[in-house]
Parts: C-alpha cells; sequence; structure tokens
C-alpha cells in the first residue's frame, strides 16, 4: 500500500511563507499535506518536479465569478493561472441578497460596473434565492475547479433593505442601518466571509447610474463593519478614489476600528502626478503599526483595457456611424468598416459627443496604446506606442488604430495601459510591491469580459517580476507570499496558503523557466452565446486542490474537488 496519494519530488519549496526556497518532497494524503522532506516513500501518483517550483494554490481574493459560478464548475479563466480559492462579492456588486422586483436594477448594476452582458446575465442566473445564505446554499450544492468563498455585496444588501431609495443612493435611516446589519449578521452566521463596497465615481450600472453605495456615509459603514467586531469574523473590502490629489486613509482606518478586523482596499498609480501613492503607503504603515490590519491589493502590470471592433471598447465605439454598426454580427461589422466611406466617416466624427463619458476620452489615450503582441507584452517603451508609431509612418493614431483593428478576420486588438504606468513603465507597480503591507490581486476574474483579461496576473506576476524584468526584479518567494500565505491571512483561512504538514493540500508544480502567457482571445461560451476574453498560460505542470488534481500539463483533468467556504 503507498503511504501517500501524492508524491511530488524533488521540486523546490516555495512555501507561501516568504521564506527563501528550498528543495524536498512533499506528500498528499486524504487532502492535506502529509509529509515534507527528501526520500519521502513512494506515492499513488508520482509527480517529478525536477527543476521547477512547487507553491501553495493560489488564493485570488478579488474575482467577480458572482453569476459564473451559479451556471458553471469551472472558473476559467483563474483555473488556468494555478488559483485554487477565488473570493466573490468583490467591490459591494452581486446578486444577493435580491428580491424579484430588484433583479434587472443588480443586472444592470453587474453589467455597468464590471462588463459582464444583460442577455448572459439574464439567461444565465437561475434566481434560486431572495436571501445571502440562499444564495451560498446553491454555491454549496455545486462543485468547482476551485474552492470559493462569498463576500455580502453591499450595493445589494443596500437595495434589499431600501429598495427604490437604496438604489437612487439616498441617504439610510436608523431603521435601514439596523435592517442591512441585521441581514449581514445573518450572512456571517451562515459562512459569508465578510462584506464588500464601493465609494469609487467610476462603478456605474449599465444606464449610467452611479453604484447605489457611492454616497454610503461613514456612519452606515461604520454600523456594518461594527458587525464583524460583533460576530469575530469576517472581512472589510472597500474600494475609494485613492487617486484624487489629498486623498488619505482616515476614513478606511476608522472602519477598521470599528470592525476589530481586516480590512483590504485598492491601490495603485496613476500615469502621471501628483502622485497619491507615496502617501498612502505611509499611512498603510503607520496604520499596521498601531494594530489595525489594514492591506492593499495591487494589481501586479498596468490597470490596461484590451480594446477591438470585436470588443467592448475601442477608440471609436462613442462615434454615430460606429454606433450604429455595432449590433451587426462581427463579419458583417468588420466588412463595413473596411468600406473606404464609413472609414472616412469614422475617423471625422466627434472624439466624444458625450462631455461625461470618461472612458470615451481614455480610449484615445494613444501615447499608452500598444499592440499588445503574442506573446503579450505589457511594459513597451514610448516608442512602441500608437501615438510614436503613427508620427513614424506620417499619420494620425485614430488612422493607425483603425487599420490595426480593422486588420484580419477577426480584426486586430490593442491595449491601453491606463494606470499602473507612469512615466511609461511599471517601476513605480514595483515600488508599491516592496511594501510590506501590499498583496497582490484586482485580477476581476469572471467580469470585464469584452475589455480586460487580468485573472492571469499570477502568471504574468512570476513571469515578469520574478524572472523576465531586466531591473527592479522580486524574490520568487516574495511574489508567491503576497498570492498565498498573506492572502490567505487576510480572509483568515489558516487552513491554505501555505505549504506546511496538516494544511491543505492545494499545490502548483510550475516550470517557472519556461511558464508563458498566451495571447488573450474571444471565446462565445458565455450564456446566450455571450463573449469574454480568455488567456491560457503554460507552464503549470499541476495543479491540487484539496488533494486531487485538476489541471495537468495547462489542461483541466475534469476534476472538480472545489467547495464553498464557510467562514
Amino acid at each position: 500500500m503507498s503511504a501517500f496519494d501524492i508524491v511530488i519530488r524533488n521540486g523546490s519549496v516555495v512555501d507561501g511563507t516568504g521564506a527563501a526556497p528550498f528543495p524536498a518532497d512533499v506528500g498528499v494524503r486524504g487532502g492535506l499535506i502529509a509529509a515534507i522532506g527528501s526520500g519521502l516513500a513512494a506515492g499513488k501518483e508520482e509527480i517529478d518536479a525536477t527543476g521547477q517550483i512547487v507553491t501553495p494554490g493560489f488564493v485570488d481574493i478579488h474575482t467577480h465569478y458572482d453569476g459564473q459560478v451559479t451556471w458553471e464548475n469551472r472558473l476559467t479563466p483563474s483555473s488556468y493561472h494555478g488559483v485554487t480559492t477565488a473570493v466573490i462579492g468583490n467591490c459591494g456588486v452581486g446578486f444577493a441578497p435580491c428580491r424579484e422586483a430588484d433583479r434587472d436594477v443588480l443586472v444592470r448594476l453587474m453589467e455597468g460596473v464590471e462588463d459582464i452582458p444583460y442577455p448572459v446575465l439574464t439567461e444565465g442566473l437561475p434566481w434560486t434565492w431572495t436571501s445571502f445564505p440562499e444564495f451560498l446554499d446553491l454555491i454549496a450544492s455545486k462543485s468547482y475547479d476551485m474552492d470559493v468563498a462569498a463576500y455580502v455585496p453591499h450595493a445589494a444588501l443596500r437595495v434589499y433593505v431600501m429598495g427604490q431609495r437604496g438604489a437612487d443612493r439616498e441617504p439610510a435611516t436608523q431603521a435601514d442601518i439596523a435592517e442591512m446589519c441585521r441581514l449581514l449578521g445573518e450572512a456571517l452566521d451562515a459562512g459569508a466571509l465578510g462584506i464588500a463596497t464601493s465609494r469609487t465615481i467610476f462603478h456605474r450600472s449599465s444606464d449610467g447610474r452611479s453604484i447605489p453605495t457611492l454616497n454610503a456615509s461613514d456612519a452606515e459603514l461604520v454600523a456594518l463593519a461594527g458587525v464583524l467586531r460583533e460576530k469575530g469574523k469576517g472581512v472589510f473590502q472597500i474600494v475609494e478614489d485613492l487617486h484624487m490629489p489629498g486623498a488619505s486613509l482616515a476614513p478606511l482606518r476608522v472602519i477598521a476600528q470599528a470592525a476589530g478586523r481586516p480590512l483590504t482596499f485598492s491601490i495603485g498609480a496613476g500615469n502621471s502626478g501628483p502622485y497619491v501613492w507615496p502617501s498612502l503607503l505611509e499611512q498603510l504603515a503607520q496604520a499596521n503599526r498601531d494594530g489595525l490590519m489594514m492591506k492593499g491589493q495591487l494589481m501586479p502590470r498596468a490597470i490596461g483595457m484590451i480594446l477591438g471592433f470585436e470588443l467592448t471598447l475601442n477608440p471609436f465605439y462613442t462615434t454615430a456611424t460606429y454606433r450604429n454598426l455595432s449590433a451587426l454580427p462581427l463579419s458583417e461589422r468588420l466588412a463595413e468598416l473596411r468600406k473606404p466611406a464609413v472609414r472616412e466617416a469614422i475617423l471625422a466624427e466627434p472624439v466624444d459627443p458625450d462631455p461625461a463619458l470618461v472612458l470615451g476620452r481614455m480610449v484615445r489615450d494613444f501615447d499608452t496604446m500598444f499592440v499588445l503582441g503574442s506573446p503579450p507584452d505589457y511594459e513597451q517603451p514610448a516608442d512602441h506606442s500608437i501615438a510614436a508609431m503613427a508620427r513614424a509612418k506620417g499619420v494620425t493614431p485614430e488612422v493607425l488604430a483603425y487599420d490595426i483593428m480593422s486588420d484580419g478576420s477577426d480584426g486586430g486588438k490593442l491595449y491601453l495601459a491606463m494606470a499602473n504606468f507612469s512615466e511609461g513603465s511599471l517601476d513605480t507597480v514595483g515600488q508599491i510591491l516592496g511594501h510590506p503591507d501590499v498583496v497582490l490581486g484586482l485580477g476581476d476574474g469572471g467580469a470585464h469580459v469584452g475589455t480586460i483579461c487580468d485573472a492571469s496576473y499570477s502568471t504574468f506576476a512570476l513571469m515578469h517580476w520574478v524572472r523576465d524584468r531586466k531591473t527592479g526584479r522580486k524574490t520568487v518567494q516574495d511574489i508567491v507570499h503576497r498570492m498565498t500565505g498573506a492572502t490567505a491571512d487576510i480572509i483568515g483561512l489558516s487552513d491554505r496558503g501555505r505549504i506546511a504538514e496538516g494544511l491543505r493540500a492545494d499545490l502548483n508544480v510550475i516550470q517557472l523557466d519556461a511558464l508563458s502567457l498566451g495571447e488573450p482571445e474571444v471565446h462565445y461560451t458565455l450564456p446566450s452565446g455571450g463573449r469574454r476574453l480568455i488567456q491560457r498560460a503554460s507552464g503549470y505542470t499541476a495543479t491540487v486542490l484539496r488533494g486531487e488534481v485538476v489541471s495537468r500539463r495547462d489542461e483541466p483533468t475534469g476534476k472538480l474537488p472545489g467547495r464553498l467556504v464557510r467562514i
């Protein structure tokens, strides 16, 4: 009889604590790590990790698979990138609790904030729940290729309690707040991970309305935080407009103090100054020295968007002529767009007919727009930008962008580095990444299906920051820690995120020297034939979840041991 179910042999163990890698075999039995050492007895299955790293499974604390968990068992694209635990409900958007009359409000909110199309959600969501505990029960009835934990989304909670007043962002009464707190307590008792909210102007419903939580008062947030303290568990996740001059963590400190629990927020840098992030990092360090647990989440590359005529956005999506063509099937749309008269009309039309439409201006920032390429290059020099290439060709950036996107059977794609790309590089990201209270995240897996494919950030971080970057490289143990032990600590899951005897056998075996990213591809595999961007990876020899191999040599095995995690 074999001593172990699986032995991962001769690998370099990066254990998730931040400690230096060490050579060892890892023995798995009964879904747990049973032994770590040399010369372990044979396993029923042997995985040769010679020349490879062995890491904990990645714990992704910022995803939006809230819809996908109801209709799908595989949480792609995250499961292509070593993720074994995903947290949903981020940014305050989700689908529970929800009354039947409010379903359309939440669907349009998710469509606007997270770019998941209305038809996908209306066809895909089964709506077999009203309360948040009932939503958790649905997830618990299913199996996945990773574990799933869920925040209570504050926007859904607010609309459930306040109805149209909540959707209209009216101030909550004391009675409203008391009922929200009661329902949050009920959800925590049922196993919710905590509560997530947003007070950023960028989060809008597809009908243009701001997210219901935008104007939520400090008193409302502090009251909800108090429920976490009362229950002695849970996390507070928040998105604030911390990029504005003079931004401060003071309001977040008050919430964290009231909660007595971890608080996590999004951090990054604009592409131009004045830069707020140095002050925020100082405040973050002080908060943790003062005994609060506050952690920033950072995307390890630019906050970017992929643009194209097949996708949600492109530099011409606001023009009248393009809008008239946008509903056509892709082949017909491209045929029309290639007609000289149509091309001339679109290039001549106003850049942004609606001055309030921020994205309409962002997608014309040709100085930070690039051809992503294959393999994709997320940190290109300024002379590779669309603006620079257009100057070299003696044409306008609009002309060059249009011609690239109308070329080929599916049209070309462009990459817009709209934040975290200050001074035309990722140097600022590297500086923020050096802070001890910052973890990796913000991949938004399951969301922005027609604009972003950042669920690949774990693969990118290992490739770019550990292996490939010419300057400012990070150690493998530091990057792995910020995606495993550090993220597991924030959400209070002490059974994973590290390679130690007795912990969960959630593991990756990775050929770091051969690790690569594919070009983002458009797949029509969502409900109602909906479109989504998918990015694959190469170099994952195995991903193990609960002691079962869920992916082998970059391909799923079909095993689905993932379950709902209740705290």
